[in-house]
């Protein structure tokens, strides 16, 4: 990997990609210190000392939600909006068809995306202020409730923005980076928590060092998680059209293990977080008891976690796969799959196939997910970077990667095309 970035900084067009990304970076964490005006920081300080329920989305604002910055809410809303859009593409005519008419019709969804994400940015201040905030509120009027409301949409849309402008100008998925960015940044404060409580004895430095193994495993886990492929052999018959002859070669159809990646993960959480917050909000006897019985760390709500991964898995990789269609271009080229018929027999083969192999993927998705909850619970420690946090980060990873090796890689061949 070190190789592959000193390779790609001695190009000067990936050179100035890799710099435009890093100062569009800089901005973020610059943003992330910016307070919302009329909040109480201490009060803020207080709210989320030991607080477990939000500790995920701090994590992927890098630290902005706990100190309630402009960027408070990250680049959640974005996330929530494209998830939508995602789904409504399937059961909405006009988006479906937007989707199949290329560049022009990305454009469409996105711009429908970027309407999405300021709407749900803004429900989400409003909430935001008038439940969680509205102890740490300063001056309790209608103007100051505007302008913190508006502020934390702007540092949301502006978020969205600053992704866009990495799409444009920089290196790798923007919305993705800014996600990897705020996690990294917690990992100085981790490294320093964790040599604190070695140095006054409160955990042993051989725990630390099971702990860093462990962590090694889990990371080895999500890369072969994300680069786990199940390879499909498929046959091309050999056709003429005029005096040229077509197909004839073998290839395949790589079948991701995690079609879904993290967003069962998403949504998992976020319904497991919707009675805890509710709770917290109301203070009823009931719905405290139930935010009790399924709150962070509770077996129950460990079983539902991994429930909630196998079934959003299933859901979401039924949505982003078409094993019909699939097998209807295959048939529309001359391709089969050996010891398949094609048409029906074939989507139905590829059906099953997905079926098990996403089955497998998403006990190992739950698995990775849930480990750091249990080493919490055996060493009475608080693990602050968790399974989704580490699927995030190397997944983001791996992929920019990518990018930058198959831009290298083009470049390459156009200077060998030119000589």
């Amino acid at each position: 990997m070190l190789g592959t970035l000193v390779n790609a900084w001695r190009i000067k067009d990936l050179r100035q990609k890799l710099i435009f990304t890093l100062a569009m970076l800089f901005v973020f964490r610059l943003g992330a210190h910016v307070p919302v005006p009329g909040i109480d920081a201490t009060q803020i300080q207080q709210l989320f000392e030991g607080q477990d329920l939000f500790g995920f989305l701090n994590v992927i604002a890098g630290g902005a939600l706990s100190q309630l910055s402009i960027f408070a809410m990250s680049i959640t809303p974005y996330i929530n909006a494209s998830i939508i859009m995602q789904l409504l593409t399937v059961v909405v005519p006009k988006f479906e068809q937007w989707s199949k008419e290329g560049q022009e019709g990305k454009k469409k969804l996105a711009q429908y995306t970027r309407y999405g994400t300021v709407i749900i940015a803004f429900l989400q201040a409003i909430g935001m202020t008038l439940g969680l905030l509205r102890p740490a509120v300063v001056d309790p009027s209608f103007t100051s409730y505007m302008v913190i409301i508006l502020s934390l949409t702007a540092g949301t849309a502006f978020l969205m923005w600053l992704g866009e402008q990495i799409n444009d100008r920089g290196i790798g998925n923007g919305i993705s980076i800014i996600i990897f960015a705020g996690i990294v940044s917690r990992i100085p404060q981790v490294i320093t928590t964790m040599y604190e409580m070695v140095r006054v004895g409160e955990i042993n430095i051989l725990l630390v060092l099971v702990l860093l193994a462990i962590l090694l495993s889990v990371i080895v886990g999500v890369v072969a998680l994300q680069e786990g492929r199940r390879q499909i052999p498929v046959q091309y018959a050999k056709r003429v059209v005029g005096r040229k002859m077509y197909g004839g070669q073998s290839t395949h159809i790589p079948l991701k293990v995690n079609q879904a990646g993290v967003i069962p993960v998403i949504f998992a959480s976020s319904i497991l977080m919707f009675p805890e917050t509710i709770a917290q909000f109301i203070q009823h006897p009931i719905a405290v008891s139930i935010a009790n019985a399924i709150g962070f760390g509770t077996p129950l709500n460990t079983v539902l976690y991994v429930v909630l991964i196998v079934f959003f898995t299933y859901f979401y990789t039924a949505i982003q796969f078409n094993p019909q269609d699939m097998a209807d271009n295959m048939k529309k080229y001359g391709g089969f799959i050996p010891g398949i018929r094609p048409g029906k027999p074939t989507a139905k083969y590829l059906s099953k196939i997905m079926d098990r192999i996403t089955l497998a993927g998403a006990f190992a998705l739950a698995g990775i997910v849930i480990l750091p909850i249990l080493l919490d619970g055996v060493v009475e420690m608080n693990i602050m970077f968790g399974g989704t946090a580490l699927i995030i980060m190397v997944g983001v990873a791996l992929e920019t990667m990518k990018q930058i090796e198959s831009q290298m890689l083009m470049r390459h061949y156009q200077g060998f095309m030119k000589k």
